[in-house]
């Protein structure tokens, strides 16, 4: 009995690091990886499919065979494409799936890039305002301040 709680206890207490991403070791497979940016729950659980792991096991268990496995199928994913987060890329015309800090940057250039060519999405990143046809009258306000037909308490 307290050689299996002692080893409970090894993998609850363990850091695991796939793609540079620290998690711990008392989560489950399937939750633990989408800490990871860029790993979406359907991700994961194709993930756990694939390389057939069971995701209830705890993530603390898992050997440096399996953490290279996963992690090499999180770089390159054969998966259908409409799992990928980047699809028809906007320089190669390929599917791609992105994680990490390749996901951040390659978000900023998109943005930069919008910008640049000053399209509709570009100037509306530029003045801070949403890009996705919301209505603007009352979200989206930069100062929280009262509005100018609003009196206050106590005067009359």
């Amino acid at each position: 009995m307290d050689e299996k709680n002692s080893k409970n206890k090894e993998y609850e207490e363990k850091i695991i690091r796939i793609l540079s991403k620290d998690i711990e070791g008392k989560m489950k497979i399937y939750p633990g990886l989408t800490k990871i940016k860029g790993v979406s729950w359907t991700l994961s659980n194709a993930v756990c499919k694939v390389l057939k792991i069971d995701k209830d096991r705890k993530i603390g268990s898992l050997t440096k065979e399996e953490i290279s496995k996963i992690s090499e199928f999180l770089k390159n994913p054969k998966l259908p494409s409409y799992l990928h987060n980047r699809r028809s890329d906007f320089e190669t015309g390929e599917d791609k799936h992105l994680t990490g800090g390749d996901l951040e940057l390659r978000k900023d250039f998109d943005i930069k890039r919008l910008k640049k060519i000053k399209s509709y999405r570009g100037y509306r990143h530029m003045s801070g305002l949403p890009l996705r046809g919301q209505r603007t009258r009352s979200n989206f306000r930069k100062n929280r301040s009262k509005g100018v037909g609003i009196k206050k308490k106590g005067k009359k």
